[in-house]
């Protein structure tokens, strides 16, 4: 058994990584603006991984100043996801060896912060990987030290830390849980470190770099830029709590509202143009808002504006008795979002409340278990999830019979993200992603897959015949997964239901843009058939459509075809016909029966009429007599 193989199966061993109580206040060391990335700032990390269930305290997220480098285990963790991700290139330009194993297991992480630590430092390594083999062969590190290849995912993560804090020696924390493979790769470093720093001095000034970040693709650079400056977004849980209850506890500790983001400085907040409940702020005030409690108490959920588009249009398309279905790739937030949204919308409707249905066939049982526990802990109680595979749902099935909106949130090539690593984490993304995202595209065969996946989840969304609508959402940059997929599908589906004579109503249109934006703000135009949000520093990017059944034909008629289909139906009295409807003949039978004879011509009407009276007595004039007597009675006894 290889070592690299003994290291990631003795971490599966242990399910409770960073699972210790005291270990995450004790152990871990951050750098500024939530990232890994930078080389250049060293301060403090503030912004913490926000989870599903649990809120993160304060105390959990920031450490002293000074700090340097990371518990043992999370570089332990950053090489099992280096190893499973990195460039792997033809033998006859492979500088580096890191040995055979790929696809080694991961452990279970519970502690978020170490997780996500853990990814980040896996990513810039990724990110680097070039640059770090040129240091590890021009310092001659690699040729002269007595490591394994398997062990080369190790000292990669750990040479990327050691650089960024100026190779200053890593803090140990008292508490620390030690892991000698990282003692000694740490001290093997150390001990070059003035080789190492000279070949990175030796590499910036051969490719004329300021810093290391010159060094990444235009596309890749940028985006770690932003990310460090990203606002926080927020929405608001109506279950737990109102938009004005939670701006008033922001006023009282200490924030200001104001209009727009561009005026976002200290403890600022203001309402995100698009959507009414969400709330925007600056990216260094999460430990502040954490100290209000909204977070704790679930009364206001951080989460990327991006994944709350498709639940306010979902909750703005939906009729009053119907219930959504979920699809694709989603978190617990983005599931209690479209649930309270709906819930918050038909609460006047007590008798049957709107259900979201969840598909979770690619959920382990423990996932799907801390789906739900997230979706309760934040008072959702119209939330079922369906294990089932989407593509084995049929029209027949008993549970969808009410559905009447798909929310779609395909898997997708998150390339529209700034942080790719905090959002795949918090979305249930796809980590095979990293290694593309790092070198700033997708390769072909990837976006292939993800393209072909799609096409089937949409098409068959389409299927559905008491669908309404259908909101499709990604991450993407890639019109092959957004606007050129939705236009496809929907040619599809059409010539679908031609061949197979359906009627117009079962095709789907698209709808223009649902989301307004003030004159003065920069967004798509209303009338725009699809809404996207390129990534800036204000916001990750985003594409959505919305697909909208046709509605039923409206049937232009005739008057005098109005008139006879009505007066067949018996709505109109003989309107526009000669014809005595069946009811008037039988209440006149009595009188028609014998003088139809007569009715020859309208000049002897008159004839007709003396003729009938004098041929009915026997019959009709009983009555009339019979009325007569009564009437000369009552004047009698009056008299």
């Amino acid at each position: 058994m290889s070592e690299r193989k003994h290291i990631s199966e003795k971490m599966v061993k242990n399910k409770n990584i960073g699972g210790h109580p005291n270990r995450s206040s004790t152990c871990k060391t951050k750098k500024a603006g939530s990232q890994v990335a930078s080389s250049k700032d060293l301060s403090p990390l503030d912004n913490p991984a926000d989870s599903d269930i649990h809120a993160i305290s304060p105390e959990l997220q920031t450490t002293g100043q000074g700090q340097l480098g990371f518990p043992d285990r999370a570089y332990l963790l950053a090489s099992v996801i280096f190893q499973n991700n990195h460039l792997e290139k033809p033998p006859a330009q492979r500088l580096v060896n890191y040995g055979k194993e790929r696809g080694l297991p991961l452990p279970e992480v519970k502690d978020e912060e170490l997780q996500r630590t853990a990814y980040e430092l896996a990513f810039n390594t990724l990110k680097y990987q070039e640059l770090l083999e040129d240091i590890m062969i021009d310092s001659c590190f690699y040729l002269t030290q007595p490591m394994p290849d398997d062990q080369m995912s190790l000292v990669a993560v750990t040479l990327y830390d050691f650089q960024d804090r100026k190779f200053l020696p890593r803090e140990h924390q008292g508490e620390e849980e030690v892991i000698q493979e990282v003692r000694d790769v740490e001290n093997y470093l150390l001990r070059f470190k003035t080789k190492l720093a000279a070949s990175l001095a030796r590499c910036r000034i051969k490719h004329d770099l300021l810093s290391i970040e010159y060094i990444l693709p235009e596309s890749v650079k940028t985006k770690q830029e932003r990310s460090s400056s990203l606002p926080l977004y927020a929405w608001v849980n109506t279950l737990k709590s109102s938009l004005d209850e939670v701006q008033s506890v922001l006023k009282n500790a200490g924030f200001s509202q104001v209009k727009s983001i561009g005026q976002l400085e200290g403890p600022t907040f203001c309402q995100d143009l698009h959507c009414g409940d969400i709330l925007v702020f600056p990216a260094q005030l999460k430990a502040q808002l954490y100290s209000t409690r909204l977070l704790s108490d679930h009364k206001l959920i951080i989460q990327d504006k991006s994944c709350s588009l498709g639940p306010n249009a979902v909750c703005s398309l939906l009729p009053e008795e119907g219930d959504v279905l979920m699809v694709g790739c989603f978190s617990g937030p983005t599931v209690s979002h479209t649930a309270s949204l709906i819930a918050e919308k038909h609460k006047a409707n007590s008798n049957d409340k709107p259900t979201v249905y969840a598909c979770v066939s690619d959920r382990t049982n423990a996932q799907r278990s801390e789906l739900q526990q997230a979706v309760t802990a934040m008072g959702c109680k119209n939330v079922k999830l369906i294990p089932e595979d989407f593509q084995s749902l049929g029209c027949g099935d008993k549970r969808l019979q009410k559905v009447r909106v798909i929310l779609l949130i395909p898997k997708c090539s998150v390339s529209a993200v700034s942080n790719p690593v905090e959002f795949i984490l918090q979305e249930n993304g796809d980590t095979d992603l990293l290694q593309d995202l790092s070198q700033g595209s997708v390769v072909q065969s990837k976006l292939e897959a993800l393209v072909a996946q799609q096409r089937k989840d949409i098409d068959h969304a389409l299927k559905f015949p008491k669908v309404l609508a259908v909101v499709y959402s990604t991450c993407s940059s890639y019109p092959e997964e957004n606007e050129a997929l939705v236009s496809r599908a929907l040619e599809q589906a059409k010539a679908r239901a031609e061949q197979e004579g359906e009627p117009k109503q079962a095709n789907f249109r698209l709808s223009p843009c649902l989301f307004s934006v003030p004159d003065h703000a920069e967004g798509p135009e209303e009338t725009d058939p699809f809404f996207m949000l390129e990534p800036s520093e204000q916001s990750n990017g985003c594409f959505l459509a919305v697909l909208n059944r046709e509605p039923e034909p409206v049937v232009k008629e005739a008057p005098h075809e109005v008139l006879v289909r009505a007066n067949a139906k018996g709505i109109l009295d003989r309107i526009g016909s000669n014809q005595l409807t069946r009811k008037e003949q039988y209440g006149h039978t009595n009188r028609m029966t014998k003088t139809t004879h007569a009715r020859t011509s309208q000049t002897h009407l008159s004839v007709s009429i003396q003729s009938k009276n004098q041929e009915t007595k026997g019959s009709n004039s009983t009555t009339l007599c019979g009325h007569q007597e009564f009437t000369n009675r009552r004047q009698s006894s009056q008299g």
